[in-house]
């Protein structure tokens, strides 16, 4: 029985070094993600703004002056590089810090990289969490700077959009021009009719799957990491296996050792 518990730890020392290996490629393509993804941020929520003020509210543009003009371009260009030093910021450092977390009895690998399942799912979710909340955010300042001089509406409660982006989210296609959210807001009835207005409001809404698909780079680094995520779930799916093979052997042994004929 000792020996059977022997191959087993040998064996989930293989798969941990195995994952903390493909950890390393990952945390490589998600530096090499990050770094296009950040570049084509700054690019597309100038685009979304160009688009939303010469299409979506041209008079309202117009309307400004040429310093007003030149100086929401200049925010937004600061906006776009803010977003874009979050991304690059994301990026964790080479530490195994999940690793501490862990409840599992065996730790034998020598990777500095997480060589458990559970604890590199987490990084890897903690890092796209990141990235979702960068281009959240993005969107509403930029937003709310377009407020600010007058393109979009004053009154635009933020929580409206928030809530607009949720159901399109569940949409299967977005039309219109890439990352902006065009929806209908109701409006102060008319006293005679009694009949609620509805206004078309256009709003900048960075999409991350229409920025992986407008920029080959982003797109390139997304797929890179989808290959080593299927890796990763291969060996994740070895490695329960073995630590389900480890805890019944140990609980084989404890049985025989506390076992009594009498």
């Amino acid at each position: 029985m000792a020996r059977a518990v022997e191959r087993i730890e040998r064996d989930i020392a293989v798969l941990e070094e195995a994952i903390g290996a493909v950890a390393a490629e990952l945390d490589n393509a998600y530096a090499s993600y990050l770094t296009a993804l950040s570049q084509a941020v700054r690019q597309h929520l100038v685009l979304a703004s160009y688009n939303l003020c010469t299409q979506g509210y041209p008079e309202h543009f117009l309307s400004l002056s040429f310093n007003q003009r030149q100086q929401l371009q200049q925010a937004i260009r600061q906006l776009g590089q803010q977003a874009a030093d979050q991304l690059l910021d994301a990026h964790p450092q080479k530490e195994a810090d999940a690793e501490a977390r862990e409840d599992e009895e065996l730790k034998v690998s020598s990777s500095p990289y997480p060589s458990n399942p559970r604890a590199l799912a987490e990084w890897q979710q903690n890092l796209e969490t990141a990235i979702a909340l960068t281009l959240k955010t993005a969107s509403r300042d930029a937003n709310r700077l377009l407020q600010q001089v007058g393109i979009l509406p004053r009154k635009l409660p933020e929580p409206l959009l928030e809530a607009a982006a949720k159901v399109e989210a569940s949409a299967e296609t977005v039309a219109g021009p890439p990352n902006l959210l065009n929806l209908l807001v109701e409006t102060e009835s008319d006293e005679q009719s009694g009949n609620a207005n509805m206004t078309h409001i256009t709003a900048i809404h960075l999409r991350l799957s229409e920025i992986e698909f407008a920029d080959i780079q982003v797109r390139a680094g997304r797929n890179q990491i989808r290959n080593l995520l299927l890796k990763v779930n291969s060996l994740g799916q070895e490695y329960q296996k073995k630590q389900r093979e480890w805890t019944i052997a140990q609980a084989e042994a404890a049985w025989r050792a506390s076992w009594s004929e009498d």
